[in-house]
């Protein structure tokens, strides 16, 4: 049965189309705790009335995140219980699996009563509430719609197309992080094979500020702490981060060190839901008693970017202290590990507090409240996520965050160091396998000694890059693995215009989605399993691997019979269009897809810290990758941590001029949006908001839902708009305003990137905000 929406999609209302929805808007400051039977309930209603599979989605409930036979969450890459808790899931995780087992499909028959120029008005939710995709599908330009291709011609055609291209680099393949490690292994190897480095991914757009930061400071590009870190650590400060919807399985942990006395302290313009209080669903006398467990010590709410300034005044104050309390410092550590000191002393002691005031838009006293707690703790984590790589200088706040780290010594021991959290399943393990545009010597010179191939030495091309070459008409293949890059990615009419330039756009999918109908002259839809479903090869049943935010590699194993008979594993896709690309290729690729034990044999003698990978990943838990950080040995150029010492960057605005940030719902995980609600931030029926200090709405003469048009300024002094936007008092510091992506993904110029990191500044826009007319 084929359905159609009822509602649709105006491209100037922005990606989801929300302006006519006829739902009435509600605002209701949310005061209960974090998860707890607000989630239940979303979980319940979500299961049963929503998607219509209460024992599907139970079951899945049972499996999801287990050691033994069961699948990692396909959501965010929050580590798994250390503990063997039963239920170590989230009311995120569940919406997201069981949106992937849906009985809806969309099939042939789908696509051949609606075309692609109506699929283009129907609005994001719609496209992806459909169901899954059935059988791969190719576009056809005479009649506007996407028909059947067999599983042969697909490949025939998109590898005779990267085999004919006149220069490899006009060919660039894109990752999503729900990928296992094995199809991302082959993947990399597939374009590598073919020579180029162009491989964007979607760690360009949200944590490569910490990959620089780290790497330049520590000599690795991932944080050191696991999670018997934060169940040790005395203190915890959580920065930029929306724990509540985004990593829903760290209130656990934010709970546990509040029952221990830890104190945490939560930094972020907003104060969401995760940083007050949380019942803990799995916890049952607490459900049953509605006890609520404290996940904050002290919140602080800096300005937009003002995370930097916030951590130069806490060092400020800890060499004020050291100067009566010589322990405030460890100077053995510095001494021993470190380089740069003295500089970096130089440049916080010549940062007047009234700078640090005036960048942060905290006061003094706020700043040493946090540094207060800092001190007083033997062992510190620091945790940030998109709040603070999404900007200019996010390269720089997260140096200053290691600086910190470094004075009082916590690294390289229990409880202690720093600890990005990593927002999509897997995100950390495709750069772990290969996904680099920018990849090192070392592992290039490996990857060929170990597969005879011969990898090209030049960089390739980034996302932004990516966007640039297809306007330049320099790209002419696009393939993604997973996502929905039309729709992530920043400048969205400017994407648009950029993705219908190529000559084949290539989608490797479980869902119908915008970037289905954003395609170049020629176009595929690749249909894949999804991580609950069982992948069956020549070799017997199959499991993938996944990293997580703290380097722990462990399998997954699906569980459910695939939606469609026709479905292909990525490892499979891949090679598939592989041994038509790459004919004279000697990559055993029908061997890998046999059995991906073949394939991790290779990735252990590629990968460092894969050694014996096989059997490693099937220990309890897996295994994490040796960090060498973690042993206080530095992979930098002087073989110790380097102090950094950058200047404050100057946030003040114009005149007129907010700084606002992009960020998601609690309803929706990236780009998949599950309904126009908000809860825990007191939002229903409705997405095309922007959230304001009240202060600024009076100075501007507005009330609550009252319509406004968004317009940002970017650096060479182009503007883009949003027209009738509702307007919603918030807490949030004044000069500041927030909305939802991806609908305002449209205000962010392709050249508004950070020059440290070359990620899109989604958290850093220059906007005005006037009433509509």
């Amino acid at each position: 049965m084929v359905a159609s929406p009822p509602r649709r999609f105006d491209p100037d209302d922005g990606p989801s189309g929300d302006a006519d929805r006829a739902a009435t808007p509600k605002f209701k400051p949310y005061h209960h705790p974090a998860a707890g039977w607000g989630a239940a309930k979303a979980v319940s209603e979500f299961m049963i009335v929503k998607e219509r599979e209460p024992l599907l989605g139970t079951h899945a409930i049972l499996k999801m995140n287990h050691e033994n036979g069961g699948f990692d969450c396909p959501g965010c890459a929050w580590p798994d219980s250390i503990k063997g808790i039963h239920l170590d899931i989230c009311e995120n995780g569940i919406k997201h699996v069981t949106w992937e087992m849906t009985h809806k499909r969309v099939g042939r028959e789908f696509f051949a009563t609606h075309s692609v120029g109506e699929l283009s008005t129907w609005s994001d939710h719609d496209l992806e509430d459909q169901g899954r995709l059935t059988e791969p599908m190719v576009y056809d330009p005479d009649t506007d719609h996407y028909v059947p291709i067999s599983w042969a011609e697909a490949f025939d055609l998109a590898g005779t197309a990267l085999r004919e291209l006149d220069d490899p680099n006009q060919a660039a393949f894109y990752t999503s992080g729900r990928l296992g490690n094995e199809a991302t292994f082959l993947y990399q190897l597939m374009a590598r094979e073919l020579g180029t480095n162009n491989l964007p991914d979607c760690s360009n757009m949200c944590h490569e500020a910490s990959g620089r930061a780290l790497q330049a400071a520590l000599g690795t590009g991932k944080g050191t702490c696991d999670l018997e870190d934060w169940e040790t650590t005395d203190a915890l400060f959580v920065m930029g981060v929306n724990a509540a919807s985004n990593a829903p399985r760290m209130l656990t942990a934010l709970a546990e060190a509040d029952r221990r006395g830890a104190q945490i302290v939560h930094i972020n313009p907003l104060v969401e839901a995760g940083a007050t209080r949380t019942i803990i669903p799995h916890e049952i006398m607490q459900m049953a008693t509605f006890h609520s467990t404290k996940t904050s010590t002290l919140n602080l709410q800096p300005r937009i970017g003002g995370d930097f300034a916030l951590i130069r005044g806490m060092a400020k104050a800890v060499f004020e202290e050291s100067e009566t309390e010589p322990k405030a410092l460890d100077r053995q550590f510095i001494e021993r590990h470190t380089v740069g000191f003295d500089d970096y002393r130089a440049r916080v002691e010549a940062t007047p507090w009234s700078l640090i005031e005036q960048q942060s838009l905290l006061s003094e006293a706020e700043i040493r409240k946090a540094a207060r707690i800092y001190c007083d703790a033997d062992r510190s984590i620091i945790s940030w996520c998109l709040g603070v790589t999404q900007h200019e200088h996010g390269v720089d706040t997260i140096r200053e965050i290691v600086n910190l780290l470094l004075l009082r010594g916590n690294l390289g021991r229990e409880g202690a160091g720093p600890s990005p959290v990593r927002g999509h399943s897997n995100v950390q393990g495709n750069r772990t396998c290969g996904i680099d545009n920018k990849p090192p010597a070392k592992f290039l010179d490996r990857l060929d000694e170990v597969c005879g191939i011969l990898s090209p030495r030049a960089d390739g091309y980034d996302v932004v890059a990516t966007i640039e070459a297809m306007q330049a008409g320099k790209l002419k293949v696009f393939m993604a693995m997973g996502g929905n890059f039309a729709l992530a990615a920043p400048d969205t009419a400017y994407t648009y215009e950029a993705l219908r330039k190529c000559a084949l756009t290539i989608q490797v999918s479980t869902k119908l989605n915008r970037s289905h109908l954003v395609h170049g002259a020629r176009a595929l839809i690749l249909p894949c399993l999804g991580r609950t479903e069982r992948d069956e090869q020549r070799g017997g049943l199959q499991r993938t691997s996944v990293e997580d935010s703290m380097a722990m590699v462990h399998l997954s194993k699906g569980m459910k019979k695939p939606a469609s008979a026709h479905l292909r594993s990525e490892p499979a896709i891949v090679a598939g269009i592989a041994r038509i690309a790459l004919p004279d290729s000697r990559t055993p690729w029908e061997s890998y897809v046999e059995d991906y034990d073949r394939i991790r044999d290779t990735m252990s003698k590629v990968l460092d810290g894969f050694e014996d990978f096989n059997r490693r990943v099937r220990l309890p838990l897996g295994f994490r990758i040796k960090q060498p950080a973690r042993e206080l040995i530095f992979l930098t150029p002087s073989g110790k941590a380097e102090f950094s010492a950058a200047e404050l960057p100057d946030l003040t605005m114009a005149p007129g001029m907010l700084t606002l940030a992009t960020m998601r719902s609690h309803d929706q995980w990236n780009t998949t949006i599950y309904s126009d609600n908000d809860r825990y931030r007191g939002i229903k029926n409705l997405r095309t908001l922007v959230f304001m200090n009240r202060e600024d709405m009076r100075e501007r003469g507005l009330r609550e839902f009252d319509e406004v048009d968004i317009t940002s300024i970017a650096r060479d002094g182009s503007k883009r708009s949003v027209q009738r936007y509702k307007v919603i008092p918030y807490d949030i510091p004044v000069g500041c305003a927030a909305g939802y992506m991806p609908e305002l993904n449209v205000l962010c110029a392709i050249g508004d990137y950070s020059t440290q990191s070359d990620q899109p500044i989604m958290k850093n826009l220059k906007v005005t905000i006037d009433r509509s007319v």
